[in-house]
């Protein structure tokens, strides 16, 4: 028997093996395999496990959950749902973390995973820099008032506009991704009469174990100079030889989701390898390295990710015995975190409209919960089969879990939001679902589906709500629609 996207299991939580076949296609489909080992029939259906939720998170005595001193039920009826909630003492201390085990290093906030201009003053705030990809993260972190010496900007194909304000605004660094781009910046520096300082990005053949969507070191990808092959040296003597440019050093990311430094291993010696051959070809030592992000957080049970303090551990012990190896000084390192401080932060709340059970077969059944967002608020599940959790957030429910599929309002079947939970059977329209670890590549990822307007985000924090993006109106949409614009005038 073929189940959609996931694997049955009756009431009572016995597991019956089935195919799993995942809604984006062949790349992910046809594993037969039993249930996932962290979907387990829990002891206590309202408990919260911590290593999921933000630190202020808390189911109050009458089961009401609260975040930052904020219920989620006088949340929901002061900014509706669905919307994003990011407790922003959580994303201090994170942020704190961070740089606090990585002393003597820099660490960039990846603004990808989450960017407005609030969270840009919060990480500034906190003491870190600021990595961005696009024209509009630029704008963003500029207009917020990030200085731009700690902005890097990051880019597979990167527009003239942003290079020109890059170059214009004085960003301290440019990750370079091609030979096209080296041209293009050179000439941007001509018309300019500037300079810019350029890190190479280089593929260091290393596959982190992660979804294929999300590996970033791979060869046959788009990202940076492969070093097999000699690209990445040539890029690196490129860069070091012209008048236009500053060469700091190499960059390298191995994906995304990753919990251990093994393969940061494979990578820094790959990369400072590139050191050895540098030196040994101008007789100069590079300054400067950057060994990307990629910090898995836990979006369930199974997920055991490392603290800040055992990954900075593991990488300057990865970094010292490598540049000792090649007899290298050792360069100013960086990192650049983004999902490992915002997403454990974040929570999406939904409200509940549809209750429908369905029959799998066998005497299976599955619920089907139908919310009011879905894959356009988040389209990680949908997209690489990206896991999640949920508890029911507007009571405490001492009835009998069951397996449960959190689903969206949108017109595809693979429309879903958490495949695979234990929730109480008698949740019903009305009752508010939180999804924690919900603070990375959301709100970023976020589309207009469906004409679906996107949900708001709002900070919580000692008992108030701040909002940083106010929710969007079928007014904001239907205003880009010049058919009708002409009609209406």
């Amino acid at each position: 028997m073929r189940v959609q996207g996931g694997d049955a299991r009756s009431d009572s939580g016995t597991v019956a093996a089935m195919t799993h076949m995942h809604v984006a296609g062949s790349i992910h489909a046809d594993v037969t395999t039993p249930a996932p080992v962290w979907l387990t029939r829990p002891e206590d259906v309202n408990a919260l496990t911590p290593k999921l939720w933000s630190a202020t998170s808390r189911r109050e005595a009458d089961g009401v959950v609260s975040v930052g001193g904020v219920r989620l039920t006088d949340l929901a009826d002061q900014v509706g749902t669905p919307a994003y909630v990011i407790d922003e003492d959580d994303f201090r201390a994170r942020a704190r973390d961070w740089r606090e085990a990585f002393d003597g290093w820099t660490v960039y906030y990846a603004g990808k995973s989450f960017l407005c201009a609030t969270v840009a003053r919060w990480a500034d705030e906190e003491g870190l820099s600021l990595d961005v990809c696009s024209l509009g993260e630029l704008t963003v972190a500029l207009r917020a008032g990030f200085e731009p010496a700690r902005i890097g900007m990051h880019g597979n194909n990167k527009s003239d506009a942003e290079l020109r304000l890059g170059l214009e605004r004085g960003v301290g660094r440019i990750i370079v991704d091609s030979s096209d781009e080296i041209t293009r910046l050179e000439r941007l520096c001509e018309e300019l009469d500037t300079t810019a300082k350029v890190m190479v990005r280089v593929t260091t053949g290393v596959e982190a174990h992660t979804h294929e969507y999300i590996a970033t070191a791979h060869e046959d990808q788009k990202f940076g100079f492969s070093i097999n092959g000699g690209q990445a040296l040539v890029g690196m003597f490129r860069c070091h030889h012209s008048p236009r440019l500053e060469l700091l050093g190499v960059h390298s990311h191995i994906g995304s989701q990753i919990f251990d430094t093994n393969g940061f291993e494979v990578a820094a010696r790959r990369t400072l390898k590139l050191f050895a051959q540098f030196r040994e070809a101008t007789g100069l030592e590079l300054a400067e390295l950057d060994l990307g992000g990629g910090f898995g957080i836990a979006y369930t049970k199974e997920d055991d990710p490392a603290s800040a303090a055992e990954l900075a551990g593991g990488l300057r012990e990865i970094v010292a015995h490598e540049c000792a190896a090649f007899g290298l000084a050792t360069p100013k390192v960086s990192i650049e975190p983004g999902r490992a401080i915002v997403g454990p932060a974040g929570l999406a709340l939904y409200r509940v409209g549809t209750v429908k059970p369905v029959d799998v077969g066998g005497g299976l059944s599955r619920r089907y919960l139908s919310v009011d967002g879905g894959m356009s608020d988040n389209i990680r599940p949908a997209l690489y089969a990206a896991e999640y959790s949920a508890t029911l957030a507007s009571r405490a429910s001492g009835a009998e879990p069951v397996v449960s599929r959190v689903v969206g309002l949108h017109c595809e079947g693979g429309d879903i939001l958490v495949r695979d939970e234990f929730l109480p059977c008698d949740v019903r329209i009305g009752d508010l679902l939180a999804v924690p670890a919900s603070g990375a590549y959301s709100r970023s990822m976020a589309s207009n589906y469906n004409h679906t307007p996107r949900p708001p985000v709002v900070a919580v924090r000692d008992g108030q709500v701040r909002t940083l993006l106010r929710r969007e109106t079928l007014d904001d949409l239907l205003a880009l629609d010049a058919g009708i614009t002409e009609f209406e005038e």
